[in-house]
């Protein structure tokens, strides 16, 4: 980062808002706060903005906010977001720009997470990655040419949306899939196919295949050099990890998937350090998809 001031990062969710500050190349003073998500729009913007003044004696220079929704960046217009029903149309950028008198940045949380492990984790040597939450939900983010891609309103990256056999994509690349078909959150079938139970690891093995054919999809779309995996189901890649990796050695091009790294987020506040990047990647003008040469 190019700043010799602090940069406060948030990260918006549906069950809480979590922020901390980038100082030189470490993260500090990190708070978490709930999401008073059935309140008024007017309400959260409060518990958005006393959040934020608990950080003014550090004397921050920029706000990068990552949010789980459609945003309009161009204006800083959030359009919604998921699991929070009065945020609509929230001219955020506008309201905080105004209160705070500093610079801020609105981004998607997806987003945020693959630029977070570009600018500050595993995936930094690479030019072309994409990375995928897996969680609750499913999620992507974009980096090509060395620059985030998040199209019209952020909606690029958006396979989760993606029809998939009789569902979506999320629907078999999420926790979604393991609650549906074995009655079970994925950290209870970890703790069982810890144990070798025959049923937790077959789970396993088959989410491994659907999720290789999400990355083969993706590699059909952008041919990135890397893939980074985050979210809360990352923690069971030994037992997806064979089942996934034969799916995608089924991929046309060998050229791609044969020099295609899987990537696994090391970083334990990776939302947070996306949100403080975009104040890097978004306050001077870049070329981010002229092609070089």
């Amino acid at each position: 980062m190019n700043s010799d001031k602090p940069i406060l990062g948030l990260d918006i969710g549906g069950t809480n808002i979590k922020a901390g500050l980038l100082l030189g190349a470490e993260l500090i003073d990190i708070r978490t706060v709930p999401t008073p998500s059935h309140e008024s729009q007017e309400f959260i913007l409060e518990a958005i903005s006393l959040l934020i003044e608990a950080y003014l004696r550090h004397d921050f220079c920029a706000i990068g906010i990552g949010i789980p929704g459609l945003i309009d960046t161009e204006e800083g217009v959030v359009l919604n977001l998921e699991n929070i029903p009065s945020f609509r149309k929230v001219h955020l950028r506008e309201f905080l720009e105004a209160r705070f008198g500093k610079p801020t940045y609105i981004n998607n949380d997806a987003n945020c997470f693959v630029l977070g492990e570009y600018k500050f984790g595993a995936a930094k040597i690479f030019k072309h990655v994409v990375g995928i939450t897996l969680g609750t939900g499913l999620g992507a983010g974009i980096i090509a040419n060395g620059h985030l891609y998040s199209g019209f309103n952020c909606a690029a990256g958006e396979w989760c949306s993606a029809p998939y056999l009789d569902q979506d994509y999320e629907y078999y690349c999420s926790g979604k899939f393991f609650l549906a078909h074995y009655n079970a959150k994925p950290k209870q079938l970890a703790k069982k196919a810890l144990e070798a139970d025959p049923e937790a690891l077959e789970a396993f093995r088959v989410y491994g295949h659907h999720l290789g054919e999400l990355i083969k999809n993706i590699l059909y779309t952008l041919a990135p050099q890397a893939i980074v995996l985050g979210g809360s189901i990352r923690k069971a890649y030994p037992f997806f990890k064979d089942s996934m990796l034969a799916n995608i050695k089924t991929f046309k091009y060998s050229s791609v998937s044969e020099n295609l790294k899987i990537l696994i987020s090391d970083l334990d506040e990776t939302a947070i350090h996306g949100a403080v990047a975009l104040v890097d990647e978004f306050s001077v003008p870049v070329n981010s998809l002229n092609p070089e040469g």
